[in-house]
């Protein structure tokens, strides 16, 4: 009974939006087998536990400190560039830091609140499905973007970016909704982007290449005056 409980307590949840993926494939599975369609039950039951896989919600520890921006997605930096904020974020017309973060197909796809914040705005993009990896994408596919505005009055940018097989954004929460740091807000389905747009001065705590988890890595700090990092693969 102890293994029991010790490697279901070690599994991470399933996220009830999984829910009807996962017992769709399940059901195809038994249907499959019940055919005696072996070989292709066994295929569906390996989709069956990577849609589970998928879906996962693991619980988090998040960072507390005034000034910290905590990474909101699973997954790669792929990117730190500076930019003009897209239109639908209603930020200032002027450069600021984007850090872009690549979710693969086997990353946690639930993205969280990046800081304590309340949503000033919130708003749905239609567009393309293009590799959440290209710069256009930003600008070209279905996106889902919050403007974040914290107690002292400034504004964080914060963009779901729907990638090349990912095709809904699902979002938790509604404009005025007040946020906590490390708060689930919403999710997208199977392989995307989440960019976070901060002022122009503030550093980032990340590099390009590093692995960030959602409510747990802290990628840059709104009261440190500290240069940009810089890193190397070893």
């Amino acid at each position: 009974m102890n293994i029991v409980t010790s490697i279901t307590s070690s599994l991470a949840p399933v996220h009830r939006e999984g829910y009807p993926f996962v017992l769709a494939f399940a059901a195809a599975t038994i249907v499959l087998f019940s055919l005696s369609w072996e070989t292709v039950g066994w295929l569906a039951l390996i989709l069956t536990l990577w849609c589970a896989y998928f879906f996962r919600d693991p619980e988090r520890v998040t960072p507390l400190r005034k000034g910290l921006v905590i990474s909101p997605a699973d997954g790669r930096v792929s990117a730190i560039t500076e930019v003009i904020p897209p239109p639908e974020l209603d930020l200032p017309r002027e450069m600021h830091r984007r850090i872009s973060i690549f979710m693969n197909v086997f990353d946690v796809h639930v993205n969280r609140s990046p800081v304590d914040a309340r949503i000033h705005q919130l708003t749905y993009v239609p567009g393309a499905f293009l590799n959440a990896e290209l710069d256009k994408a930003s600008e070209d596919n279905e996106r889902q973007a919050l403007t974040l505005t914290l107690d002292d009055g400034r504004q964080i940018g914060v963009v779901q970016i729907a990638g090349l097989v990912a095709r809904r954004i699902v979002k938790f929460v509604d404009e005025s909704e007040r946020l906590m740091a490390g708060q689930r807000f919403g999710l997208i389905r199977f392989g995307s982007r989440v960019d976070v747009y901060l002022p122009l001065a503030v550093a980032p705590l990340v590099i390009v290449g590093q692995r960030a988890i959602a409510g747990e890595t802290v990628i840059a700090d709104l009261e440190a005056s500290e240069g940009q990092r810089s890193g190397r693969k070893s």
